[in-house]
């Protein structure tokens, strides 16, 4: 029946009775699919029955369907033209993990991160109601949007628009478990024991919308749906009538409402129940793994073990380990803790840890409150989702130099997950700002040395970039070192190039290093390990004595690690040539990192290639060598 579904045209045409094979044919796709390519499995297994239900109604494009975050939106993908290129998801030159306005008419808003939805819906729907548009605006948004500010913003001003509907998405998790008030809240709506006296309102409100045959539905879907109509004091006051729990599976049901709620001039707010990885036992299991994930057996869900210890694996753990004897440490995340590894954390001292859900200002802010107490807080952060904070960075913690430990997961390229979750901007937006100190390690050992060296530095703001996925393999030593501020580390000293490989490119710093020796060509080998302040020392000693300068970072060029070096040779007025490797002014597709790095230059040859020429103009090497 699925292979049938060449548009949302085609849904419509199923009969009703049809549909829930349909759910489960999607359901087989999406887990036989993503056990080859990986992607988020456990959100899109939750929300099939909404997107038949949707494009059973509704009419997209003419219509627009906005989703929070939008990774729930591969069914929605399937049905729009392009399950003939679902086996693609998430791979270079594939469909992408998200929606995407460039990849299909159907998609009218791309989004990767939490909160979006709802204020560029309203906009929406006030632009249709000023051209005398006729659509429906549907906004799709997990109950962990809710957590996130900016939805709060856009609901401050939904009462401005008429039509706009509203689909809170109830599955008690974002990426990990929900928490806060929030949370609670939506649980008392869920267990409150007012259901016990809404049949009737129930069977009511059905016939009102649907006749007789929907009475009997409701008396089906009794125990599932529980009530149709809770007051719910939070969503009314902000102007939405609200309506709901109800079985977010249950297709017949959610046809029925979404056809009434059609006909409504006022802006409305459906409540569905549903479970985040519906129909795969170890996606019900593990709910947070299956959140997002790699390649996985399809039998049993098991995913293939990490060679090394990942990045985020190393910081709860370290960190875990400092708090054992200092008990001034504290983390904080925003709904990721094992995204970011303080899970580790977590177990090991839980009355100093925090999750505050998916509001990263807030955590921002509330690091800082915790600084002015003298405590040392530690911010895990991915690199992408800091750049919500960037006005906490300056006006919060840099003016006031709070020490705040600034943690930032994903820097650099995050791969499958394209330029939404690329962590490629952060240098750029931290470098030019006082009082901040940044670093990035080439390795788990140096990256243990660094948090030490964070833990000990209490004279401001500091900042450490790490990436994702494993490190090196590099064994971490007993004990940590206290690392010198702003002190580089030289490798190797070299007499004609001095290359300058930041972070996990020094590893293909590594390698265009012995292509050029093979070459002739002596080499310098510098690990910066500072982004700010620079090791000027360093790098003016060897400005002067060689031929050329090379920079690599997992960073765009621009403002970025080896535009700090220009500008302070520049300044010293050392002319020295300056190669720079790094990704270019454009925001860089999804797709594997070899495969990426390959195609944009970020590679030992792409330097090669162009530090030779520079070499050739002062007679250093034959032609024939390059």
């Amino acid at each position: 029946m699925l292979d049938g579904i060449r548009s949302p045209a085609d849904v419509k045409t199923l009969r009703e009775q049809d549909l829930p094979q349909l759910a489960q044919e999607v359901r087989d796709e999406l887990i036989e699919v993503l056990s080859q390519t990986g992607g988020h499995l456990g959100p899109n297994l939750g929300v099939v029955e909404l997107t038949i239900a949707l494009h059973r109604v509704f009419d997209t494009p003419r219509d627009r369907f906005v989703m929070d975050v939008s990774h729930q939106g591969y069914v929605h993908k399937m049905f729009t033209g392009r399950l003939d290129r679902f086996h693609t998801m998430r791979q270079f030159g594939g469909l992408n993990g998200f929606l995407l306005r460039t990849e299909s008419e159907h998609d009218c808003y791309g989004a990767g991160h939490a909160g979006t939805a709802l204020s560029a819906a309203l906009g929406m729907a006030v632009g249709r109601d000023l051209r005398g548009g006729k659509e429906h605006i549907v906004v799709v948004a997990g109950d962990a949007a809710f957590t996130n500010g900016i939805s709060y913003e856009a609901l401050n001003n939904v009462c401005q628009t008429k039509r706009f509907i509203v689909v809170l998405n109830d599955n008690e998790w974002s990426i990990a478990k929900n928490v806060g008030a929030i949370a609670s809240y939506f649980n008392r709506i869920v267990t409150s024991e007012t259901y016990a006296h809404l049949h009737d309102k129930a069977r009511h409100f059905v016939r009102a919308i649907a006749g007789k045959y929907a009475v009997e539905l409701a008396h089906k879907v009794e125990e599932g749906v529980k009530g149709l109509i809770v007051p719910s004091v939070i969503f009314e006051e902000f102007g939405l009538r609200y309506y709901g729990p109800i079985d977010g599976h249950d297709i017949p049901l959610l046809i029925r409402t979404f056809e009434f709620l059609k006909t409504q001039e006022e802006p409305v707010l459906l409540h569905i129940l549903t479970q985040k990885g519906k129909g795969y036992a170890p996606a019900l299991k593990q709910p947070d793994k299956f959140h997002g994930l790699g390649k996985y057996k399809l039998e049993t869900g098991e995913t293939a073990p990490t060679p090394t210890p990942t990045y985020s694996e190393v910081i709860g753990k370290a960190l875990a380990k400092f708090a054992e004897t200092n008990q001034k440490i504290v983390a904080i995340t925003a709904a990721m803790p094992s995204g970011t590894g303080l899970s580790h954390f977590q177990k090991a001292h839980p009355t100093r840890y925090f999750d505050v859900g998916i509001a990263e200002e807030h955590a921002t802010l509330f690091a800082c409150g915790i600084a002015t107490q003298g405590l040392q807080p530690f911010l895990a952060i991915y690199s992408t989702f800091f750049q919500r904070a960037y006005d906490m960075a300056i006006h919060d913690i840099a003016i006031q130099n709070l020490n705040v430990k600034l943690c930032m997961d994903r820097a650099g390229l995050s791969g499958d997950d394209g330029p939404t979750h690329h962590g490629l901007f952060d240098i750029g937006y931290l470098r030019h700002i006082p009082n901040w100190v940044h670093m990035q390690p080439k390795d788990e050992d140096e990256f243990v040395d660094m948090l030490w060296t964070m833990l000990h530095y209490n004279s401001g703001p500091i900042a450490i970039r790490y990436p994702r996925g494993s490190g090196t393999g590099a064994k971490i030593k007993p004990e940590p070192k206290l690392l010198e501020i702003g002190k580089a580390e030289v490798v190797k000293h070299g007499r004609d190039v001095a290359i300058f490989g930041l972070g996990n490119m020094f590893e293909v710093a590594e390698e265009a290093a012995g292509k050029l020796e093979e070459k002739g060509v002596s080499v310098a080998l510098i690990n910066p390990r500072w982004i700010k302040p620079m090791d000027t020392g360093t790098l003016e000693f060897f400005a002067r004595s060689v031929e050329v300068v090379c920079t690599i970072e997992d960073h765009v060029l621009h403002n970025g690690f080896g535009c700090a070096v220009m500008e302070h040779l520049h300044s010293q007025m050392i002319n020295t040539p300056v190669v720079r490797i790094g990704w270019p002014d454009h925001f860089i597709e999804h797709g594997a990192v070899p495969i990426l790095r390959k195609k944009h230059g970020i590679t030992a040859d792409a330097m090669v290639e162009k530090v030779l020429p520079l070499l050739r103009k002062k007679s250093k090497i034959t032609p024939s060598v390059a």
